[in-house]
């Protein structure tokens, strides 16, 4: 059986391997559009959306999360929006969620003074796909004004259940978007390693993250407490948090990572566990963090996370 699996790993990467006509890689120089990105945008407090929580096609006719709601992002503190600018899906024609919405979201909160973060989440049914799309979210562009990071939403496991060739295909994507980014840092959104190591270690066993760390520039992992049972110990603001965050650093090999955390859901969450949230993020060295998502927080979590993150160091 080892043996059939491995040719059929071999099989697949090598169909992957040859790129369609309109990913080609050796024609790819370094991302040189105007103005530089950096590891800033992940500074402090940021906030997030999903298709559904904007997108017509996936929300309806009349999403939760409008362009309107900048202002109200900005005026709370935050100072990046992760947004998902693109799936693969039939919602998605071209790839773009909606892009005259994503137009609209990028230049204003560039007026605002927001960065802007898109991210995929990568099926891995196709490498070339998924580099597709993130080379279009590298290459966006609104009068002038480019996306301010790049993240790769790392935990889809239905497309390709064999963990061995999924693992091959996320090796395959990162090296290839390593090198299509150029000088352009991209993210790393994890599944945090307690989930995967201690609460559900069949989910993804043998994660490669030590061959994952050179290709990723900044790790987000989804520490999302609320979906963590009481009698499990996780279900806290800070613990989660802390030992995901020190097992990541072992996973990848390096004390010196670089994390934004992310925390969540953001209507089950209490005041109780943002304190204990930020004040992790502060204790373990954490350029930023954020809770998931701007839809579901509540106003007054909205409020309090603007006060702990009122005085947010800035990264040297």
């Amino acid at each position: 059986m080892a043996v059939v699996a491995t040719i059929a790993v071999v099989a697949f990467l090598a169909r992957d391997s040859l790129f369609s006509a309109d990913v080609d890689l050796d024609a790819l120089p370094p991302d040189a559009s105007a103005g530089t990105r950096d590891l800033s945008a992940y500074e402090g407090l940021g906030t997030w959306i999903d298709a559904f929580d904007y997108g017509p096609a996936y929300a309806g006719g009349d999403p939760p999360v409008t362009p309107d709601d900048i202002d109200a992002m900005a005026d709370s503190g935050v100072r990046t929006l992760y947004i998902q600018a693109n799936r693969d899906d039939e919602r998605s024609p071209d790839g773009f969620v909606d892009r005259a919405l994503l137009d609209e979201f990028v230049l204003r909160a560039h007026q605002r003074d927001m960065a802007v973060v898109g991210w995929y989440l990568p099926t891995f049914a196709s490498v070339a796909t998924d580099l597709g799309h993130l080379q279009d979210l590298l290459d966006y562009e609104v009068d002038g004004h480019r996306l301010d990071g790049i993240g790769v939403d790392i935990e889809s496991t239905e497309a390709v259940p064999n963990t061995t060739l999924r693992n091959n295909k996320l090796m395959l994507l990162s090296q290839r978007l390593d090198r299509a980014a150029g000088e352009t840092p991209i993210s790393a959104i994890v599944l945090p390693p307690v989930l995967t190591e201690v609460v559900n270690p069949d989910f993804w066993p043998g994660f490669p993250w030590a061959e994952l760390e050179p290709h990723y520039d900044i790790w987000l992992p989804m520490t999302y407490w609320t979906e963590r049972t009481e009698s499990s110990g996780y279900n806290d603001g800070g613990r989660y948090l802390a030992e995901s965050h020190e097992r990541l650093l072992a996973n990848l090999g390096n004390p010196d990572a670089v994390v934004h955390g992310i925390g969540g859901i953001g209507d089950a969450t209490t005041e109780a566990d943002l304190q204990a949230f930020t004040d992790t993020l502060a204790a373990t060295g954490a350029v930023g963090g954020s809770v998931y998502d701007w839809a579901t927080l509540s106003d007054s979590n909205i409020a309090l996370l603007n006060r702990l993150f009122a005085s947010w160091p800035e990264v040297e």
